[in-house]
């Protein structure tokens, strides 16, 4: 049963990055903690610059990087710089600020296609020191029929490395 279905926006990131933007939404704004959902691609990059996100700031949330095709390479103000690839999780927490860019490598793999998604840290963590993790290992939880990679948070016993602020 679907109890509610809320229609993206296309939302220009950058120089030549779309995507569908799902929360904020009219009438919806957040899903527990979940503040934003972009969502991009599959896009065809071979002969395009690809992701370019120049950098800008943030404060008081996380941002859960997770791509299906391609890389964005990750760089911020505390000195990270990170190639993120398909079933890893890049996840930064602003806390008090941090300012990052977004882009895909030179050169770079011929699609790009991924999700990345805010969650608004909770009053007693807005100011937490800023931070970035990638892990490339992430639990994944089976049964018939099914296979789930454990971003974050857990699942059936099966625990992320990622830290989180909200349950």
């Amino acid at each position: 049963m679907v109890r509610e279905l809320l229609s993206p926006r296309r939302v220009q990131l950058g120089e030549s990055t779309e995507v569908r933007r799902l929360l904020p939404n009219l009438g919806r704004r957040m899903v527990g903690a979940w503040a934003f959902v972009d969502h991009y691609g599959p896009d065809d990059i071979a002969d395009e610059p690809g992701m370019q996100v120049p950098p800008h700031p943030h404060m008081g949330l996380q941002t859960v990087s997770w791509l299906h095709d391609g890389e964005v390479l990750h760089r911020d103000s505390l000195g990270s710089l990170q190639t993120v690839r398909p079933r890893e999780l890049g996840l930064m927490t602003s806390g008090r600020a941090i300012s990052h860019s977004e882009e895909s490598p030179r050169p770079h793999a011929r699609f790009l296609h991924g999700a990345q998604l805010w969650v608004a840290l909770p009053d007693a963590h807005r100011e937490v020191s800023p931070h970035f993790q990638h892990h490339t290992d992430l639990p994944v939880v089976t049964a018939p029929g099914l296979s789930a990679t454990v971003i974050l948070g857990a699942l059936d016993g099966a625990v992320s490395p990622g830290t989180t602020y909200s349950p």
